[in-house]
């Protein structure tokens, strides 16, 4: 006897009325999606604001981690290896292809300092926030 995952909402057979016609279009159109979207958590402290991307499995060439006008876009694809060697897989759930996300910066990002690192399976960004000036004036009482 078999032990089978039980998943109610199998991805072959879409659940809603929008999703069949959009299942019904892409198939006949021939477009095949290999895209996903990787989990994101993002934080602030006092110092800087960190984003982590949760994507085990890759290497640090896959990624491309671009800042143009105040934009922060991370882009980056997951292969699947071709190395089945005798391996008859029953489930995949990792997902695999070619992910991009985008986030706009407040105005306090040190935006020429950006840190990235990636170890265990974890992207991490740092966003050095700039020093807030303090203006002071006196003002004389006429």
């Amino acid at each position: 006897m078999k032990l089978i995952r039980f998943n109610q909402l199998e991805p072959n057979y879409p659940t809603t009325f929008s999703g069949l016609l959009d299942r019904f279009f892409q198939d006949s159109i021939g477009v095949s999606k290999q895209q996903f979207s990787p989990a994101v958590d993002i934080s602030e402290d006092e110092q800087h604001y960190e984003v982590q991307l949760a994507v085990p499995g890759m290497k640090k060439k896959d990624f491309h981690v671009e800042l143009v006008d105040g934009k922060l876009t991370i882009s980056g694809e997951r292969k699947m290896e071709e190395k089945k060697e005798g391996k008859n897989f029953h489930s995949v759930e990792t997902h695999y292809g070619s992910f991009s996300r985008s986030f706009f910066l407040p105005e306090d990002v040190d935006q020429e300092n950006l840190q990235a690192q990636y170890e265990d399976g974890l992207l991490k960004i740092k966003l050095p926030k700039t020093p807030k000036k303090v203006q002071k004036a006196s003002i004389e009482v006429k």
